[in-house]
This record gives structure tokens, sequence and C-alpha cells, in this order.
């Protein structure tokens, strides 16, 4: 590892422990205000499940750009496109709100494109920049809505 890095890390980390020591409630996280989506385990292991597979299929893009191999690139994208969406059973879409279901639906969409993109414009950058925009779809889900089980459920 470079040296420099090591040493800019260290310090980082002590200034961190150090502002930590100071105000032990500098890093408390504010009360979670984010929406709940009230289903049952059945219903939050299906949600949980795709949004496992996004992530593996980010990291096989991810990994299949740092090789430049663009049709690995397509062969992930495609793998969490339109076609994963219609596995989400139709009681399940159903429940979930509406800006639930659009942005699930754009980050499928976001996937096929990247895929077509990469196929036709085989540019790592180009996909790269894509990939980038449809994570940060992904960090606004989050920081809407929280999944939680019936047993959660029952403290709120």
């Amino acid at each position: 590892m470079n040296p420099r890095l090591t040493l800019a890390a260290t310090v980082i980390a002590l200034h961190l422990g150090a502002a930590h020591a100071q105000d032990p409630h500098a890093h408390t996280p504010a009360a979670d205000t984010r929406a709940i989506l009230p289903l049952t385990p059945d219903e939050r292991a299906v949600l949980l499940d795709e949004m496992h597979r996004f992530l593996d299929g980010v990291q096989k893009i991810t990994a299949a750009l740092g090789r430049e191999d663009m049709p690995a690139v397509v062969a992930a994208a495609r793998g969490v496109g339109q076609k994963m969406a219609h596995e989400v059973p139709p009681a399940l879409r159903a429940k979930l709100p509406m800006e639930f279901r659009q942005l699930g639906a754009s980050v499928h969409g976001d996937f096929d494109q990247i895929a077509l993109d990469a196929e036709s414009l085989k540019d790592v950058s180009y996909s790269l920049s894509q990939l980038s925009a449809t994570l940060q779809k992904c960090v606004s889900c989050h920081t809407m809505y929280q999944i939680q089980g019936p047993a959660l459920n029952a403290r709120h």
C-alpha cells in the first residue's frame, strides 16, 4: 500500500477518534424519519432479495468495467433490468407506494439502458457514469424508505 495513503488514513482515523472522544454524541444519528414499508416476512424477503440482486449486479458490472469486458457488463446489466422486475409478485407490487414502484421501475430501466449502451458504445467511462446515476436512485430510495418486519413495525 502507498505509505502516503497509509499515513493519511491513520491521521484521519486519529482525528475522528479524537473528535468522538471530545463529543461522544457528535456522530449520533438523527431519528429515522424514513417511511416504513409494512410488509409481511415473505414480502420483506422478496424485496430484500431484489435489492441483493441489484447489489450483486452492480458488483459484476463494476468488475467487468474494470476489465473493460463490455459483453460481461451487458450480461450483468440485463440480468437486473426489466426482466427481473416482472419477478415481483403483483400483490406485493400493488402494496408498495407509487413513488417506490416508479423509482424501482426506473432503476430496472436504467440497467437495460446500461446494457444497450455498453453493447453499442463500448465506452467504459460512459457506462460507469450511467451506473453512478443509477446508484444515486438507490441512495435516494434508501433515504426515503425503510423495510421492517412485523415485529419491528409493532414498535412504531
